[in-house]
């Protein structure tokens, strides 16, 4: 069976002859990129697909928006300064600035200022998305789906949840947890003024002919918990998954971080996966204990913490670890073998192919 066929057996309820094994190397490739150490013959449209293929690792990520983003009566300016992206968003309601850090030692951004600071930027915040629009674009989808082949899925990416779009990108938790305790009826007016203008952004994704579609939450449940998660998120998963499995699509739910306080509550909402699951010793819950939090119908996607491919780990530690999880994800067909998150900069071409070749040795239901 190829990789695409093995991942849709699973998602059939079927069981593959091995064990399906992903990963995400965009944060690799970057890194290759960045700094020259990409193979020349990789230098083309489809190379990063061919690399992977190469590999041996299915395909599922980067996936992409499926449309683009449009304003009406908001002016925004964009300037980039030493590595420091700074937007500014002016609207009758107030003025909104944002700024992002590129920091060349870990190939990555992180925002320098989120925003929104505090309570008083919720008005302007609400005109943005007021007055925000979206367009289809598929000018992507075909090439995407012709070079991922048989190595993967397509997946595009639908917005996030309203209360995760604050806390991953435009307000940090610091921020949005003084704004809930500052005045919680006008924090709500807000999710609903994004939830009302990401729903039309969801609409256009749910309709791209895609294989699957993932909300990327980047949840973590040292940040957001049972509480947070039932009073603003929930509801969102429950009516989009439903609205994803109605198209004829899978869904997939991107959690990347802690696990114990939100396994069990977002594997009840609906979504055919669980993607990114990080196992102790980095996670907080061990990978034979994931199968207890959720129902048997849930495909839990992950087990190899990003941090194991760096050199700091052995490689005798790391072929035992993973030789480990295989041999326990293969005996239920309910998991894929995928990183958590990333494969980080710095890791060897020679660590990412052995995994395929422990799956290939280990990893027969």
């Amino acid at each position: 069976m190829t990789k695409r066929e093995r991942l849709l057996a699973l998602l059939k309820g079927q069981k593959p002859d091995i064990l399906p094994w992903y990963g995400d190397l965009a944060y690799w490739f970057t890194y290759l990129n960045r700094t020259g150490r990409m193979p020349e013959k990789y230098h083309t449209e489809d190379g990063i697909y061919r690399l992977q293929a190469d590999l041996g690792v299915g395909f599922h990520l980067q996936g992409f928006y499926p449309f683009t983003t449009h304003y009406e009566g908001v002016d925004v300016k964009t300037d980039i300064t030493n590595d420091i992206t700074t937007t500014v968003y002016s609207t009758p309601a107030g003025t909104l600035t944002e700024r992002w850090r590129y920091i060349p030692e870990t190939f990555s951004k992180a925002p320098a200022e989120h925003l929104v600071k505090d309570i008083d930027d919720l008005a302007a915040l609400r005109y943005l998305y007021e007055h925000t629009y979206y367009l289809p674009d598929n000018t992507k989808i075909a090439k995407h789906r012709e070079y991922v082949g048989d190595n993967g899925i397509t997946v595009c990416y639908s917005p996030r949840t309203p209360f995760m779009e604050l806390v991953v990108l435009k307000a940090g938790i610091n921020a949005l947890t003084f704004c809930i305790a500052d005045d919680p009826e006008e924090f709500e007016a807000t999710l609903d003024v994004i939830g009302k203008n990401f729903n039309k952004a969801f609409d256009i994704t749910i309709a791209t002919d895609c294989d699957c579609i993932m909300v990327p939450e980047n949840l973590s449940s040292e940040m957001v918990g049972k509480e947070y998660y039932r009073r603003y998120m929930e509801s969102y998963h429950q009516d989009w998954s439903q609205k994803i499995k109605d198209k004829g699509k899978y869904s997939m739910v991107h959690m990347d971080g802690t696990l114990k306080g939100l396994l069990n509550e977002v594997s009840h909402s609906g979504f055919d996966i669980l993607e990114a699951l990080t196992p102790a010793p980095v996670g907080d819950i061990p990978l034979e204990d994931f199968a207890s939090y959720a129902p048997d119908n849930v495909i839990l996607w992950g087990g190899l913490p990003g941090a194991f491919f760096s050199d700091d780990v052995s490689d005798g530690d790391f072929d035992k670890f993973t030789i480990e999880a295989i041999k326990y994800m293969s005996k239920n067909p309910r998991f894929v073998l995928g990183v958590a998150d990333q494969v980080p900069p710095h890791t060897s071409f020679e660590r990412i192919q052995r995994v395929n070749k422990l799956v290939e040795e280990y990893g027969a239901y």
